[in-house]
């Protein structure tokens, strides 16, 4: 009998070593990892499919808005750090998956004394093996909702990542843009200085009265202001943008002209099928999915907490006994109550949140839509005010090197061309970043699975 004892004990722990984890360091970093040109970055995207091939981002001497946002989504620190939480939800799935460890238990009392002829000779043994039943019940709950969780989360994840290109996008079109306004209130600055100069220099030979300085210095003071603040403003754009994409903060790279993607005639089609495209309303569906089984799993948890199995063993005088066990709890203070108002509590906030988000989002598109229609307009008011001030610009410049015209009003005609051409950028960097905010709010334009490397759950 001892034997016996001993070989099953030497197999138990065989068993529970087998599946032990073994630990294993990860060491923190000591150096940043930021890329130092936009060639180090990572330009592999993942394969989507079990068969498919990596693709790879060809970036070339100018980068497209598109390609930016895609590099930004491969190399943001902080999508890269936000990797574990699809590992976590991976983890919660696999513990909601495993069944609950049977318990058993040992018992051995060694004979001591007993009285003459009651038959007492040998140690008394016991062993008894129960299984927790009310685990079993739930289970299915717990799991359903354990893998709508981790599909909720890659939703989330995937709209992390869209809002990522998106940031991306809107700041190298700001970019873009920014460098033809900085261009031209360079051109504008120019223009003021050098009129300015001229009349300094007209008034100290008496040929012209020295008011005249006071208007010119002044609009150069301005234009001066102007420059500097559109220069300030495109520093940090392009610092937003190089720490969206993993790169040291003076990295600069040429961009091309923006190109928007196609946006519908109407998007009341699109905004109809909204919540089974945009990754944020699926992952708020999902989340619920995963609460409404979680109120299940806290319905079935009425059930009293219930352990069974089978116990046996020896007594002193020898005599093998086995039979059942049951233990359970008498549900007479806590059948659950407290679980399943939570439950249901968390249920209402989701479903709540899920409408808010869904509200929030028609709103968005139909703003957007009438706002990008009146910038259409303004825009093509603004292109034909812009041609008449550059014809205009151009017959001064004739008229003045036929002496028709004397330099002050030249330079009037000339900085009245440029800030035509100045309103005209502002309202095409305005219509571009609405229409591509647009376009992330009808869930087009975008990869629609993700693109950052997943990670896989693993014994460390």
């Amino acid at each position: 009998m001892m034997c016996r004892w001993r070989t099953y004990g030497s197999l138990a722990a065989v068993l529970m070593l087998a599946g032990c984890a073994s630990y294993r360091p990860e060491p923190l970093a000591k150096t940043p990892n930021l890329a130092s040109d936009v060639a180090a970055l990572d330009h592999t995207i993942p394969a989507a499919r079990p068969g498919q091939l990596p693709a790879k981002i060809h970036t070339g001497r100018k980068l497209s808005v598109g390609t930016i946002g895609l590099l930004a989504v491969l190399n943001d620190p902080g999508l890269r750090s936000e990797r574990g939480e699809m590992g976590l939800a991976k983890a919660q799935l696999i513990n909601a998956s495993l069944l609950p460890n049977p318990s058993l238990g040992l018992g051995f009392a060694a004979l001591i004394y007993g009285p003459p002829g009651v038959g007492a000779s040998t140690p008394s043994y016991a062993a008894s093996l129960s299984q927790d039943i009310t685990s079993l019940i739930t289970y299915h709950a717990r799991v359903a909702a354990a893998r709508a969780e981790l599909r909720s989360v890659n939703a989330r994840l995937l709209w992390d990542e869209w809002q990522v290109a998106q940031d991306a996008r809107l700041l190298a079109t700001q970019i873009y843009y920014a460098n033809i306004q900085i261009r031209d209130r360079a051109r504008e600055f120019k223009l003021l200085s050098d009129e300015l100069v001229a009349v300094r220099e007209a008034a100290a030979s008496g040929s012209l009265d020295l008011t005249a300085e006071a208007p010119l210095a002044a609009a150069r003071a301005g234009a001066s202001v102007a420059l500097a603040m559109a220069k300030i403003a495109q520093i940090k754009n392009w610092q937003k943008l190089d720490a969206l994409m993993g790169l040291v903060p003076s990295v600069r790279f040429e961009i091309r002209k923006p190109v928007i993607p196609a946006l519908p005639a109407s998007a009341g089609a699109l905004l109809a099928t909204l919540p089974s495209r945009r990754p944020d309303l699926v992952a708020l569906q999902l989340g619920y999915a995963a609460q409404e089984n979680r109120v299940r799993a806290a319905i079935l948890g009425q059930f009293p907490a219930l352990s069974l199995g089978p116990a046996g063993g020896t007594d002193t005088s020898n005599i093998l006994s086995i039979g059942p066990t049951l233990t359970m709890d008498l549900p007479i203070f806590n059948q659950n109550q407290g679980g399943i108002a939570a439950a249901r509590a968390t249920r209402e906030v989701l479903h709540a949140q899920y409408q808010a988000q869904l509200d929030k989002a028609a709103g968005m598109v139909k703003g957007l839509s009438a706002r990008i229609a009146v910038l259409g307009k303004d825009i093509r008011s603004a292109l034909a005010e812009a041609k008449t001030a550059r014809l205009e610009a151009k017959d001064a410049e004739e008229a003045y090197d036929q002496g028709n015209l004397d330099q002050r009003s030249l330079v009037d005609y000339q900085t009245t061309a440029l800030a035509r051409e100045l309103e005209l950028i502002a309202l095409r960097t305005s219509f571009d970043s609405d229409r591509l905010a647009l376009a992330i709010e009808l869930g087009i334009g975008l990869p629609q699975t993700r693109i950052v490397p997943q990670p896989k759950v693993t014994k460390s």
